[in-house]
């Protein structure tokens, strides 16, 4: 969810979505799906690339420059690909060909970012010359502390737009058709509404709100966000925050972490699927945002309701199928705690309380952030990785917790009961 940039070179100074750099053809050097390659003697009709699915997350193993064997997040969000860690460039001694200013997915802090050309990229089987993407001047995403996972960038449209993307959550794989050998799917599959411009996927949606009104909504479909539905409440003169919507940090961008509200939806509908109990974020566009440059979208959709579908997005046609996976009917679940925990250390089994949400039942027990969770349960939070601490935190309520938490120079032992705080 990067958002505008500011190019700075030789007094061509303008300002426009980094989601949308179209216009400059450096940016992506292989435009045609003739400018990629197969490891394999096979025919080139489609590609499959496998993937780990972490934290709600899809993340591809990359190759990068033959040398450095990385871990992407596949991003329909994204228009271009970004390596975050500036240091892997620097080691291969590439040049920058220019500088831009990022404003970040808060859209208020400016962040810094650089060109770099001729990047040699594999994915799977698939192979990609002299390629172009951005370098962030800092680890700006920081996803080791948000998700406790060793990540080094997103592979965004530039590299898949000229194919069909077939997603398959629960086989964990991507395959990629090239457009003229591709056929419709037929059985279980539903076309639903699809709009792309400028290589980003925009579906069409309608909301059932607490308060029983139907809204209509248009939502950017982005598999490199983690969460179920991000919605910009005054970007409809309908959406309005839920009675019982309690405020949290809903989610990290470029930048930062991302502060707003948290609820549900009665129902979401796609075409002919209705989900029901869809946990739903809320923040308002800052004041100098500009909604049309947003496409005047009316927010996200991400993986927690993605990965309930097999989808396909055909980007030539602008057509989106959609077929049920078995985790279609499975709640939206969302932590009993209170707790907003990030990763620390080395091999980040470390874990920083960084925020508590007020009036929950980890508040009222009086956990405070800047704690470190030292033991939950009697097992040593090192055992854990961050995901699996989110996942005990999310289990039935009135399930006991008993943290030992350590605090300065001090340790404090702590319990309270799970709850649905939303």
């Amino acid at each position: 969810m990067v958002e505008k940039w500011r190019g700075r070179t030789a007094g061509w100074r303008r300002r426009i979505l980094l989601g949308w750099m179209s216009g400059l053809l450096a940016m992506s050097l292989c435009g045609q799906p003739g400018g990629y390659s197969l490891l394999s003697s096979k025919s080139f009709q489609k590609v499959e690339i496998p993937f780990e699915y972490e934290n709600h997350l899809m993340i591809v193993k990359v190759v990068f420059n033959k040398v450095f064997p990385l871990k992407f997040i596949f991003d329909t969000g994204a228009e271009h690909s970004i390596l975050s860690r500036k240091e892997i460039t620097d080691l291969l001694a590439m040049p920058y060909i220019r500088d831009f200013q990022i404003l970040g997915s808060d859209m208020t802090t400016i962040l810094t970012a650089y060109q770099v050309i001729n990047v040699h990229l594999r994915i799977g089987e698939l192979e990609i010359p002299r390629h172009s993407m951005l370098v962030l001047k800092e680890d700006y995403f920081r996803f080791d502390e948000s998700f406790g996972l060793e990540i080094h960038g997103i592979i965004g449209a530039d590299i898949f737009k000229n194919f069909v993307v077939h997603i398959d959550y629960r086989h964990r794989k991507i395959i990629l058709h090239v457009p003229k050998h591709f056929r419709p799917p037929a059985k279980g599959f539903r076309e639903v509404p699809l709009e792309i411009t400028r290589n980003k996927p925009y579906v069409f949606s309608r909301a059932l709100l607490e308060n029983d009104t139907l809204v209509d909504l248009k939502l950017l479909l982005d598999t490199g966000a983690s969460i179920s539905v991000l919605l910009h409440d005054d970007t409809h003169p309908l959406l309005h925050l839920p009675e019982d919507a309690i405020v949290g940090r809903i989610g990290a961008g470029l930048g930062g972490y991302l502060e707003g509200y948290l609820g549900r939806l009665k129902q979401l509908q796609f075409g002919d699927f209705t989900m029901h109990q869809v946990l739903a974020s809320y923040r308002e566009l800052p004041p100098l945002a500009d909604s049309t440059s947003l496409n005047r979208r009316n927010g996200i959709v991400g993986n927690q309701v993605l990965e309930r579908f097999e989808l396909l997005i055909d980007y030539i046609h602008q057509k989106l199928y959609l077929k049920p996976n078995k985790a279609f009917y499975k709640p939206f679940e969302y932590d009993k705690s209170g707790l907003i925990l990030v990763a620390t250390g080395v091999n980040l089994n470390q874990f920083l309380i960084k925020g508590v949400i007020p009036g929950s039942p980890a508040a009222e027990a009086g956990v405070r952030p800047g704690d470190y969770l030292h033991k939950i349960n009697g097992w040593p939070a090192t055992f854990f990785s961050l995901t699996d601490l989110q996942r005990k935190l999310r289990k039935k309520e009135g399930k006991l917790i008993r943290l030992v938490l350590r605090r300065g120079d001090e340790k404090l032992r702590v319990q309270f009961r799970l709850r649905k705080l939303i």
